[in-house]
């Protein structure tokens, strides 16, 4: 295979996956509590859904989660994990953003939301919670050598990160082969931003920020990186039980932070599944994601007198 098609394919696998969402729940709004006291628009959040509707209904006394999507995703991805948060009382709001944008932008954007929406809560205390590319931007989001980081320092943070490429993207290496670019007279350059825009450098291992990911503010308490083995899973079988497509985007040394890097206030969890499978789609039910949640505190607890009701409401969202 010659360089140029070889790259445009790397660059085409480098990790956006797509999750087809319940057409049933289209109308819903799970960002919306019945506890909401205050209607609030925040630049770049909105419910977790696909609609119209972007100003966000919210109890400014409790503590609030920001869902942050990867590639080729939009907000209403997250619209049913925002159901399962809302079933256990605790209040979704979505970061909405152009995943072509460069990582500082979009970390630049999210910051600023956090900050803004910190200003609308009594007590503000604020679970970012990002997937894939979406991780990155919300890492990038809070440290300290950012030019536009949070500036709140009251906010109480807790950063988590799933299936999030912290070594870069490896199907994307050739964008940043030197040689590559150079013999191309930019022609490479072109082709990488064509395919990923303005964040085709940043996502490789070449990046300033993967190579150095930097100090967390220390706004963040605590940061849940959660990386998937993906190895042998199966997104989509035929009848014959056979794999036609698997869910295999990231391995696990993308998602570890470059070699001999320590990260203070890091806790790292690794669990066997796909990377659509983690975060749920129609068909699958994120329970691994979930047990995780439950186990380190990011979703509470199900009360043993509503463990019918809340397999009821799974069996709704995923269909099983």
């Amino acid at each position: 295979m010659s360089p140029i098609p070889a790259m445009l394919l790397a660059v085409t696998l480098c990790g956006c996956a797509s999750n087809p969402l319940p057409s049933a729940l289209d109308s819903t709004d799970p960002g919306r509590l019945p506890t909401a006291q205050r209607v609030v628009s925040v630049a770049g959040l909105r419910p977790c859904n696909n609609g119209p509707e972007r100003t966000l209904n919210i109890d400014p006394g409790q503590p609030i989660n920001i869902l942050v999507h990867g590639c080729n995703g939009s907000t209403g991805r997250f619209r049913t994990l925002a159901e399962v948060l809302a079933f256990h009382g605790q209040q979704t709001a979505c970061f909405e953003y152009d995943d072509r944008d460069s990582l500082m932008v979009s970390s630049g954007q999210l910051a600023r939301a956090v900050d803004t929406l910190a200003q609308q809560m009594n007590t503000p205390q604020i679970t970012v919670i990002g997937h894939s590319m979406g991780g990155l931007v919300a890492r990038k989001a809070f440290i300290d050598s950012h030019p536009s980081p949070s500036r709140n320092t009251q906010v109480d943070l807790r950063l988590v990160t799933v299936s999030a490429p912290f070594s870069g993207i490896a199907s994307a290496r050739m964008c940043a082969a030197s040689a590559l670019r150079f013999a191309t007279l930019g022609l490479n350059d072109l082709l990488c931003w064509l395919v990923s825009g303005d964040n085709w450098y940043e996502i490789t291992s070449a990046s300033g920020f993967i190579r150095n990911p930097g100090t967390l503010i220390p706004q963040v308490r605590s940061h849940l990186k959660i990386a998937t083995d993906e190895r042998g899973t199966c997104r989509r079988r035929n009848d014959a039980d056979q794999c036609i497509e698997d869910d295999y985007i990231f391995s696990l040394g993308e998602q570890q932070y470059p070699p001999a890097a320590s990260m203070p206030r890091t806790t790292d969890v690794e669990v066997a599944a796909g990377h659509v499978e983690i975060v749920g789609e129609s068909g699958v039910t994120p329970y691994k994601l979930i047990n995780v949640f439950q186990r380190e505190g990011i979703i509470r607890a199900t009360p043993p007198e509503r463990l019918s009701a809340f397999q009821a409401l799974l069996t709704e969202l995923y269909g099983r």
